[in-house]
């Protein structure tokens, strides 16, 4: 059974940051590229950032500087440092697993940012 568990997550103060991890099981996580995504209240999902097994990463620009993706492919853990953190952040954290037809995705944290 995949299991993608997301954690870290909780209310933070603007300008504050957040770590969130997700452990990955029942997948060869070398395989698969993973990534965050995240979804605010009325809007769409959208990617945050994504590594592959080798380490290449992507993020979205409201992402770049501020967020750093990161994996243990050890230890199947997958990271999100999220730093300078704006309410606009707030949202729903998502991480996802894909590998060739397979896409899989944790249940989701939740990321609020306000004062």
């Amino acid at each position: 059974q995949v299991q993608l568990v997301e954690s870290g997550g909780g209310l933070v103060q603007p300008g504050g940051s957040l770590r969130l991890s997700c452990a990955v099981s029942g997948i060869i996580f070398r395989f698969y590229a993973t990534g965050w995504y995240r979804q605010a209240p009325g809007k769409q999902r959208e990617l945050v950032a994504t590594i592959t097994s080798g380490g290449i990463t992507k993020y979205a620009d409201f992402a770049k500087g501020r967020f750093t993706i990161s994996r243990d492919n050890a230890k199947n853990l997958v990271y999100l440092q999220m730093n300078s953190l704006k309410p606009e952040d707030t949202a729903v954290y998502y991480c996802n697993a894909l590998g060739g037809s397979h896409d899989y995705w944790g249940q989701g944290t939740q990321v609020t940012v306000s004062s």
